[in-house]
């Protein structure tokens, strides 16, 4: 469809109408914006990097993406050929952590929801001497993949003006050529049939049980308050959304051996980190059969990497391994139903959530998962052509929280630039304690190197000795 202006217009996508209806029913609309910094030890030529910025913006569609609402009330997108004043503010003579509570405030600001630019971008200067850049942009137009591809696509850009001998690096792809066909798979064809069919078999096959990094308490009070001592489903969520982030980083050589751990037995690190999840909640709840959410970011071919935009897909991911299993028959069961899911990763969840109420008749909030996990593989240290001119040049990355959050608790674990892992929880205040998050971070790397160290350990050992 096409305005007066001649303008196209576009339906939201399954993974849009997702963060949609989530920001639509939370009290706080800055639930979906995304506040990430990135600093560099290089004294950066402002004017220079803000052309770079503008660059980057314009190669970028998804970044210029903004949203409006027809007569009857349906959300569309459109992509908008103009790019936003990029900002700049001196933290110098500011004490670092007022400029990270600075960035925090950003961050927790909701954007205007239509005919509007959906980012900010701020060229920053910490006290500690480190330069780079401030960026928020909100979930529907970007997820975190594509805003890494964004910023090193502007750290390229500039390298390559101040380096003769590091090339510009190559186009980004088309975001609407690829809106285009994810909304031809929606309106149906032989794939989306497929998914959907896999999708509702997987669900109608046996009702999942909560489980919790408390321990078995909510269930049994969900089990008391519905007079139904056989409950498996629990409402696990508050009226109060209030939320931070809290950080745990594993060093370089431990993640080391997670990575060759990885490589030897040909599992992905999303295996691994699930089974470190599972056995834990395992652990608490003294239950084989273990739920929580995981993320599909749906970018395997070239196109979906460059594209920019938010493509994930966030499924429940359900496995049953026994305390006789070994740790490596584990984390197998685990990649058989991955790779399964990959096949099938298209499916709207917000179908596979209506589908599975209506089945099991979930009363409004019930659900069988207490977290979710996202691993970001990516990581925003430029490794390209021309590297030896830059340096041994320190990188600082940094998430800001939005002070909202949907989800009780929310674990994305990516890549630091200097080889180690970021562990960040995403936890609603009012429920969950920072206390319990170190538990949690603690017992999940004992479970996960106890693990890895003899794989044909059997869980039960692994709990044991955690």
């Amino acid at each position: 469809m096409k305005n007066q202006m001649k303008r196209k217009e576009f339906p939201l996508t399954s993974a849009q109408k997702l963060h949609y209806y989530s920001m639509m029913y939370c009290p706080k609309k800055q639930v979906l914006n995304i506040g990430s910094g990135m600093t560099i030890q290089v004294d950066l030529e402002r004017e220079l990097l803000k052309s770079c910025i503008e660059e980057a913006v314009m190669r970028q569609e998804s970044l210029r993406v903004q949203f409006g609402e027809d007569k009857k009330g349906n959300v569309f997108q459109y992509v908008c050929d103009t790019v936003a004043p990029v900002e700049h503010f001196d933290f110098r003579h500011w004490k670092e952590e007022h400029a990270h509570e600075k960035m925090t405030e950003w961050t927790s600001t909701p954007f205007e929801l239509y005919h509007s630019p959906m980012y900010q971008i701020v060229m920053i200067q910490m006290p500690d001497n480190y330069n780079g850049l401030f960026v928020k942009v909100n979930h529907l137009v970007m997820d975190a993949q594509s805003l890494i591809v964004f910023f090193k696509d502007i750290i390229e850009l500039y390298s390559s003006r101040v380096y003769d001998n590091v090339p510009a690096p190559k186009e980004m792809s088309s975001y609407l050529a690829q809106l285009e066909k994810d909304l031809a798979y929606e309106a149906g064809n032989k794939a989306s049939v497929r998914d959907r069919e896999f999708f509702e078999k997987l669900i109608t096959e046996s009702e999942p049980i909560f489980t919790d990094i408390y321990g078995k308490g909510k269930l049994l009070a969900e089990r008391k308050r519905t007079g139904n001592p056989k409950q498996r489903a629990c409402i696990n969520t508050s009226d109060n959304v209030d939320a931070n982030l809290v950080n745990f980083r594993l060093e370089p050589e431990p993640t080391r051996r997670m990575l060759e751990f990885c490589e030897k037995h040909h599992v992905s690190m999303t295996c691994l980190l699930l089974m470190g999840l599972r056995t834990y909640l395992q652990k608490e709840n003294e239950e084989d059969d273990i739920s929580l959410s995981t993320t599909i970011a749906r970018r395997a071919t070239l196109l979906e990497k460059k594209c920019g935009g938010t493509r994930i897909h966030s499924f429940p991911f359900r496995t049953i391994v026994s305390r006789e299993d070994s740790f490596l028959e584990g984390i197998f069961k685990i990649r058989d139903k991955q790779n399964q899911y990959f096949r099938h990763a298209g499916y709207s969840p917000s179908e596979y959530y209506a589908f599975r109420r209506n089945h099991y008749q979930l009363e409004p909030g019930q659900t069988y998962e207490g977290l979710a996990l996202t691993y970001q593989p990516l990581t925003m240290k430029y490794e390209g052509p021309g590297l030896e001119e830059l340096g041994d040049i320190d990188y600082k990355v940094r998430r800001y929280t939005n002070g909202a959050c949907a989800h009780t608790l929310y674990l994305t674990v990516g890549h630091t630039p200097d080889g180690g892992l970021d562990f960040c929880f995403e936890h609603q205040t009012g429920v969950v304690t920072y206390e319990k998050l170190q538990e949690v971070y603690y017992y999940l790397c004992r479970i996960i190197f106890h693990g890895i160290e003899n794989p044909e350990r059997t869980v039960g050992e692994v709990i044991n000795w955690s």
